[in-house]
């Protein structure tokens, strides 16, 4: 779809360009597997270890997983997460023997300065929906959130709803999830809560980050 050697400047022109490929719309189909996708990296390295882990639904059992090792070339710049880890993220997916129906992402969709966080360029390119579900606020406000698990309330930005903040567990930090691609909002909510378990995050994205952990733990 593009080269991924780009400067940041070129970088961020690419995403303005891009974001009108986004499509936000209520899933067409009822959603039976789901995937995961984390990076890992060793402290002042350009090596990255990129994992994916496929899920049924709604038992969350582990249908297939694979990591890879790569290394990147693009600098750490927020808003730019894309272009340093969805290209290993990419030769990964390309390894799968089982193609999910949706994928949820350890970052941004539409919760970004641009609308094009790594859940949106990863839709586009691989065709299928796409979930941000970020531990941490890029952009927007939101008002106070109960305390309870399940609660949730608007991320907006420039008075534009552009995620859900949602609490996964009681009295612990929320998560912040958008749609990327071929989802609208509620379903993107729905399916990251299809996802929970007992931890903080969904199990798809807990999944992905203990397996790029032990891949770059093991030192291969």
């Amino acid at each position: 779809m593009h080269d991924w050697d780009l400067t940041p400047k070129e970088a961020i022109a690419l995403q303005n360009r891009l974001r009108d490929r986004v499509r936000l719309r209520p899933l067409k189909r009822k959603i039976r597997t789901i995937a995961g996708a984390d990076v890992s990296f060793n402290r002042f390295s350009d090596r990255i270890y990129a994992g994916i882990v496929v899920l049924s639904l709604p038992d969350l059992e582990v249908i297939e997983s694979t990591a890879i090792r790569s290394r990147t070339r693009f600098p750490y710049i927020p808003g730019l997460l894309s272009f340093r880890e969805l290209p290993a993220l990419l030769e990964a997916w390309a390894t799968l023997k089982t193609i999910p129906d949706a994928l949820i992402l350890d970052g941004q969709g539409l919760a970004h300065p641009r609308r094009f966080g790594i859940a949106c360029h990863a839709g586009i390119w691989l065709k299928i929906p796409t979930i941000g579900c970020a531990k941490s606020i890029l952009v927007g406000k939101h008002t106070e959130l109960p305390p309870e698990a399940g609660s949730q309330t608007p991320l907006v930005d420039r008075n534009e709803q552009i995620g859900i903040v949602l609490r996964t567990k009681k009295s612990v930090a929320p998560v912040y999830v958008s749609p990327g691609h071929l989802i609208d909002m509620p379903g993107a909510v729905n399916l990251v809560q299809q996802s929970l378990t007992r931890y903080r995050l969904p199990e798809t994205t807990r999944q992905a980050h203990l397996l790029v952990n032990r891949l770059r733990e093991s030192g291969q």
